[in-house]
């Protein structure tokens, strides 16, 4: 069986959740609290699994991966069937962009190191990292909004099956909720979000419903 490193609170692992469960994938879970003793990531013994001391990390057999996005298309070689991507070059390239406004553009900056870096070393006030935090969803988001309007989505961002973007776009979405950023003026994000709590893979996923949930 798959073993997932993650954190229920992590984007990252969160989007990978969301995969393993589109593809109809079981999996056994271990919890690494980012926060718990200075953070479990840090232990000798992950450190040793993931030298970047982060989440998630999921191993099937002989082979342990690292990194949200690498662990998707992964995921899509091993097990193509449901696929993550849709049919043809062009729409597999559309999601992948749009999955990567999420991965490389937003959560990069947003994530809990940056945000302790932000707060530590550099002492940015806490309205100062809200401002931070806001200007980065908003940013992608705006990106992410305009591209929607190109015809090709649906009740997903790309037609009417979710795939590898809207992974990426729901943890996003519920990170912005869990700092109070304003995501009104997204509406067709929001249509998105609204299918996807209907999504049996994408309510399984969600934070609240993780075994390490607090």
């Amino acid at each position: 069986m798959l073993k997932l490193y993650d954190y229920f609170r992590s984007g990252a692992a969160y989007r990978t959740r969301i995969a393993l469960n589109l593809k109809g994938l079981e999996y056994e879970q271990s919890s690494i609290h980012l926060t718990r003793d200075g953070g479990e990531q840090f232990s000798e013994d992950y450190a040793a699994l993931n030298p970047q001391k982060l989440v998630p990390t999921l191993i099937d057999g002989e082979t342990t991966l690292i990194q949200s996005m690498a662990i998707m298309e992964y995921l899509e070689d091993a097990y193509p069937e449901p696929s993550l991507l849709p049919a043809g070059a062009g729409p597999r390239a559309r999601a992948r962009g749009l999955a990567n406004i999420v991965a490389c553009d937003i959560h990069p900056v947003n994530n809990l190191r940056v945000r302790l870096y932000l707060a530590g070393e550099m002492g940015v006030s806490k309205d100062g990292q809200k401002q931070w935090i806001e200007n980065w969803i908003h940013l992608g988001f705006e990106a992410y909004e305009a591209l929607l309007a190109d015809g090709a989505t649906g009740r997903f961002s790309h037609g009417d099956m979710p795939s590898m973007a809207d992974a990426c776009l729901i943890p996003q979405i519920a990170n912005a909720r869990l700092n109070k950023v304003d995501i009104d003026r997204f509406p067709r994000i929001l249509e998105i979000d609204a299918a996807a709590a209907e999504h049996e893979a994408f309510i399984r996923a969600l934070p609240a419903n993780q075994p390490d949930a607090e």
